[in-house]
């Protein structure tokens, strides 16, 4: 299970569960989230989330659309994005 801390849910409808964050983490620590992310998609077909108590499960079919994009500029960033 992957744990968030907790943000704010004014503009969040209450039957959308959404995490949306930036966290400034070492590479490592990084690397290790997203281990553990890959570990639960390859090992179910399910992922849970939890945030201020609340646990989802997100139901992941066997097949997947994947989006990788890089940006380079004055920010650099690396998006993955899996979508169904």
């Amino acid at each position: 299970m992957l744990v968030y801390p907790p943000i704010a849910t004014e503009d969040t409808p209450a039957d959308l569960f959404e995490i949306a964050e930036t966290q400034h983490l070492r590479r490592e620590e990084a690397a290790a989230r997203l281990h553990a992310l890959a570990d639960a998609l390859a090992s179910n077909n399910s992922v849970e989330f939890e945030r201020d108590g609340r646990r989802i499960t997100v139901s992941v079919p066997d097949e997947v659309d994947l989006k990788v994009e890089v940006e380079l500029g004055d920010v650099n960033e690396l998006e993955i994005e899996l979508t169904w």
